[in-house]
């Protein structure tokens, strides 16, 4: 994912924002701003998609303070994929329960603002409405994207909005023959989480093992009871109780989370 770099350029009047799904009728403008916006070309399969809704889900924004003609044209979008975790080349670095296969991730495609309509918080609405999204779908745990490294403002702006930079890819990006690295960003949803730390790790062994301890300790304690309780009672204490061997009682609390 790519988002252009912004531009101190101020709009003359007070635009009228509204936000709406991306429809067929935008193909051509919507090709045109990915030109003018980014380094790399996609593919027309990939704008007959977004305009179509197949396999990817978008928003664009209109200023409807705009001549009636233009009233309608979009001046930013932002377009997304879902993706099934195990697919996703950040399912390590989510925490998944081992028993849910059928969760999902939100990857942010493109997002884009015109010059003239940008520092107007656009593409922080534009992102707000992928969270909003992501948290509607129950499997999502969370929305994830790449951007260049060279990009400072798409950066901060990220980081600003409470997404994790989790990851530096080298060599991510090639664009007219210079390798460009990419940093990836995750911000988590529906109880998505990151890995557990080392120290979660040792805490929560630690935590595991005293109960499996405990658990032990009592089933022994209780056996040993039971035993005594099939012997006569003596006045002298002399008497020694036969050795009877136990079980080794195990426990698989710790196998039932799963660490990525």
């Amino acid at each position: 994912m790519l988002h252009p770099s912004m531009v101190n350029i101020k709009v003359h009047r007070r635009p009228v924002i509204v936000y709406r799904p991306i429809q067929p009728s935008d193909l051509e403008i919507l090709e045109r701003t990915h030109g003018e916006l980014f380094p790399i070309r996609y593919e027309s399969k990939f704008f007959q998609n977004v305009v179509n809704g197949q396999d990817i889900v978008s928003w664009g924004a209109v200023d409807q303070s705009r001549p009636n003609e233009q009233s309608d044209e979009l001046i930013g979008f932002v377009t997304v994929r879902i993706i099934p975790s195990k697919d996703s080349e950040v399912e390590d670095l989510l925490s998944f329960e081992a028993s849910r296969t059928d969760q999902t991730l939100v990857y942010i495609l493109t997002l884009g603002v015109v010059d003239s309509y940008r520092n107007l918080g656009i593409a922080s609405s534009l992102i707000h409405e992928v969270i909003k999204y992501a948290l509607s779908l129950s499997s999502c745990r969370a929305v994830y994207l790449h951007v260049i490294s060279y990009n400072n403002p798409a950066i901060h702006l990220y980081k600003k909005m409470s997404f994790q930079c989790v990851r530096r890819l080298y060599n991510f990006y090639y664009i007219n023959g210079q390798y460009y690295d990419s940093y990836l960003f995750v911000y988590y949803v529906n109880g998505g989480r990151s890995p557990c730390s080392p120290l979660e790790l040792v805490t929560l062994f630690v935590t595991y093992a005293r109960s499996g301890f405990k658990l032990m300790a009592a089933k022994l304690w209780k056996n040993k009871e039971r035993m005594i309780s099939k012997w006569p009672k003596y006045k002298e204490s002399s008497y020694l109780l036969p050795t009877v061997p136990t079980k080794r009682i195990l426990t698989n609390e710790g196998s039932r989370r799963q660490f990525v």
